[in-house]
């Protein structure tokens, strides 16, 4: 039985446990009403006073440059070497200050135009009712304002002078020489302006680092710009302008390698064309010296043996003549950072990824150079260790190709001194013009080569390209992106009821004393007998027979519920006791003491409390003998008891004169035959006694009692304290222990409920009430003592 009854209470315990922790909180509405209206007050203002931030975009494609040019030897497959664009260096690039620069020049946006308002300064860009004229400015690379204050529709002041100026008028200051223009399409007459100079570089570092590029989808070439501006005009025109700047740029370094190639031919072709001339004239001049007219017919059929082991040696003599070109290329300092033309690439699988790889490495090389990088910096040093590591590796191939195909020369030219044995009267000086004729014909096929070369790259300079295209231009946007005022102020709400929260959980984390009959539940077992509430009367006495307040009816509730613990016990002793001084042990008997006499039962309040008695003093009676007289024998009890004024079957005996030694004399055997006396004489013996805590009196006279009753005052009593009537219940050193909560102070909707704990009946105070003395001060509390929260909840009706 015992055990079902401690598990209904466990149950009954945590359903509590939630109902409290709302009640605990919904009487701090006004509180939370409060801090909601104030943060959300503060939301309200800041996104009126906030400056709004704008979001534009536009989107924009990379071409890759991979176009078939019709063979391998050209000039832009080695120089360019463009044939896969890395997404990422675009990128960089996009986002490079330099570049940022060259749109800060071209929209003039060194200066920055402001409204000065009374709270807060807003740029307005193109919407400025004036015109900036600069004449002159004294240093560009220093940063200044100039304020603007407008009088009327043309005359103005600078800079809070008090000499006005109008429009058209040069002004004078330590940063330059200005003026202003009106703007025919914004006219103000009045107001206050502010123009920010930034030179160049720092107006596009700024801007520059509000720049986004995302790439679209991996493994494509288009690309997201995005710009976050508190002016979405001023945004829009910095990301088309950016696009433009950007095609342009592009331009500009596929002309630049043009230029560079054009540079080296037109130097090759000078060196060619003067030893062309050099070996015809030595052709001339042989024929004319040794009379040669048409040696062809004098060799004969020979000769035709012989031709095609020219034709080889001539290719091979070319594809040599190519490698010096290209060794000569290579060791000249001045095209220590150039890629290598395609013109020299030879027939060699090896030498040309060498030489692709080299002009790779220099096109990443020039990449940093023109990204503003260093040349100390530490990747553009690694990037040129890799150039020359390339560099001598083409050389060692250049070397040992050159031997190979010498070689190969070599052994065409035995085979041609087999064929010449038979043209042993063949003049030798036929034999000298042929060789004289090999060389000038080697001479012209690598003129001409060059020639075609120039044209190509001529044509391929006029007719260059952007490697991009603009997808979407950029429009301005009203919507702004920053402050988002949905999300503020559904952080102002969560905020406004957050901070009282956790006020309130700091609260009743560091309060140590009892504030809720949760406090005392889990911690100890014992049964609650019932709740008293704080009582504004002046008198102690608060119970009588025409008194209908809400303490009285709860003084009633506890004598009901007291019958349950006492079980049909007809002649009962009931102990009063707590753990410390100032509970209301004595305002709580006497209350007691006055709701079992209006019971008809003839009842006896003792004051044994004898080191702090207040009883008598509480009731407005004399002080005069009492227990402590009875008790060394100088007085008998029917003179000592006296009879409460103006209550019937209420009797009270007094303590007497204080003695010093109080503990001692409780131990005497007269304490027994008083007991034995009171039961015979009365139907209840309520003792107010010592608290527990502090002496061992109650101990001592707990031997005589039926019942105790522990006292817990609402924000007096310690919570640790309950762990001492915890103690005394499981080990049951005081005479079943039932609590009693004392001065509980109810506010709106927060209330407890008091009943016995052994399951045969249950009593109960109102979820919302006030005493008579003290009615609600306002309309929340009217509103409130209205509702009966506990019935919402649970169902119950009031009583």
């Amino acid at each position: 039985m015992q055990e079902q009854i401690n598990n209904s209470n466990k149950s009954e315990l945590w359903s509590l446990s939630f109902r409290d922790l709302f009640y605990k909180y919904v009487r701090f509405l006004p509180l939370f009403v409060l801090s909601v209206a104030l943060t959300l007050l503060g939301a309200y203002v800041y996104l009126r006073y906030s400056v709004p931030i704008y979001r534009v975009g536009s989107s924009m494609v990379v071409k890759s440059e991979q176009t078939n040019r019709g063979g391998t030897n050209k000039f832009e497959d080695v120089f360019i070497n463009d044939k896969a664009q890395n997404i990422q260096t675009e990128i960089e690039v996009l986002k490079s200050t330099p570049l940022m620069k060259r749109v800060v020049d071209s929209l003039h946006l060194q200066f920055s135009y402001y409204a000065i308002g009374k709270i807060k300064t807003v740029n307005v860009y193109r919407q400025k009712p004036f015109i900036l004229n600069v004449i002159k400015i004294s240093d560009s690379s220093v940063s200044f304002s100039i304020s603007i204050r407008f009088i009327n529709e043309r005359q103005f002041r600078i800079n809070g002078d008090k000499k006005t100026f109008s429009f058209g008028e040069t002004f004078a200051n330590a940063n330059g020489i200005f003026s202003l223009s009106p703007n025919p399409y914004f006219i103000a007459s009045s107001g206050e302006f502010k123009a920010t100079w930034l030179p160049s570089s720092a107006a596009a570092g700024v801007y520059a680092g509000a720049l986004t590029v995302t790439p679209k989808t991996p493994g494509t070439g288009i690309l997201l710009l995005s710009l976050m501006t508190p002016n979405p005009q001023l945004g829009a025109d910095i990301l088309n302008g950016l696009m433009a700047e950007y095609a342009l740029y592009s331009i500009e370094q596929k002309r630049e390698t043009s230029d560079k190639i054009l540079s080296f031919i037109e130097s090759r072709l000078s060196v060619t064309g003067h030893e062309l001339d050099s070996v015809q004239n030595v052709l001339l001049d042989y024929k004319e010296r040794n009379n040669i007219i048409d040696p062809e017919l004098q060799i004969g059929s020979y000769f035709d043996k012989l031709s095609e082991s020219d034709n080889l040696i001539n290719q091979l003599t070319s594809e040599i003549n190519k490698a010096d070109l290209l060794k000569e290329y290579l060791f000249d300092k001045k095209n220590e950072f150039s890629k290598v033309p395609s013109a020299f690439s030879l027939q060699d699988v090896t030498l040309g990824e060498l030489v692709t790889g080299y002009n790779k490495a220099q096109l990443e090389r020039q990449q940093l150079i023109e990204a503003n990088i260093p040349p100390e910096n530490p990747r553009v040093k690694e990037s040129e260790a890799q150039i020359e590591k390339l560099r001598v590796f083409i050389l060692e191939s250049l070397k040992n190709l050159k031997a190979s195909m010498s070689n190969s020369v070599g052994d065409l030219r035995k085979k041609n001194e087999e064929n010449q044995a038979q043209l042993t009267r063949m003049p030798r000086k036929t034999k000298e013009q042929l060789q004289i004729e090999q060389h000038v014909e080697a001479l012209q096929t690598l003129y001409k080569f060059l020639q075609e070369q120039r044209e190509q790259n001529a044509i391929t300079r006029a007719s260059a390209i952007s490697s991009s295209n603009i997808i979407d231009r950029s429009y301005p946007s009203n919507t702004p992106v920053k402050p988002n005022k949905k999300a503020i102020r559904i952080l102002a709400v969560l905020l406004g009821l957050g901070l009282p929260a956790l006020f309130i959980f700091i609260g009743e984390v560091l309060n140590d004393k009892v504030s809720t009959r949760f406090d005392i539940e889990k911690i100890t077992a014992a049964p609650i007998l019932g709740e008293i509430g704080h009582s504004y009367s002046k008198n102690v006495m608060v119970v009588n027979k025409t008194t209908r307040s809400m303490v009285a009816e709860q003084f009633r509730i506890i004598r009901s519920n007291l019958q349950y613990i006492l079980n049909q016990i007809e002649k009962s002793v009931i102990l009063v006791t707590s753990s410390f001084s100032g509970e209301g042990k004595s305002y709580v008997t006497t209350n007691m003491g006055a709701v079992l006499a209006l019971a008809g039962k003839k009842t006896i309040i003792l004051e044994f409390d004898i080191r702090k008695p207040k009883l008598l003093s509480g009731l407005g009676i004399s002080k005069g003998p009492g227990i402590t007289n009875f008790l060394v024998g100088k007085s008998r009890l029917e003179d000592v008891i006296k009879q409460v004024p103006d209550q019937e079957n209420l009797f009270i005996l007094g303590c007497g004169p204080i003695p010093p030694n109080p503990a001692e004399l409780l131990l005497s055997p007269k304490v027994e035959e008083m007991f034995s006396w009171l039961r015979q004489n009365f139907d209840v013996v309520l003792v107010d006694t010592a608290p527990v805590g502090m002496v061992s009196d109650a101990m001592t006279l707990s031997k005589f009692s039926d019942a105790t009753l522990y006292l817990v005052r609402q924000g007096h009593t310690f919570k640790k304290q309950i762990a001492l009537i915890d103690e005394f219940y499981i080990g049951q050193k005081l005479p079943k222990i039932s609590i009693v909560i004392n001065d509980v102070k109810l506010k709106p909707g927060y209330g407890y409920y008091g009943y016995g704990r052994y399951g045969y009946g249950y009593g109960y105070g109102y979820g919302s009430y006030y005493e008579e003395e003290t009615p609600p001060q306002n309309l929340f509390e009217k509103l409130v003592s209205k509702l009966d929260i506990r019935k919402i909840f649970t169902g119950s009706k009031r009583k």
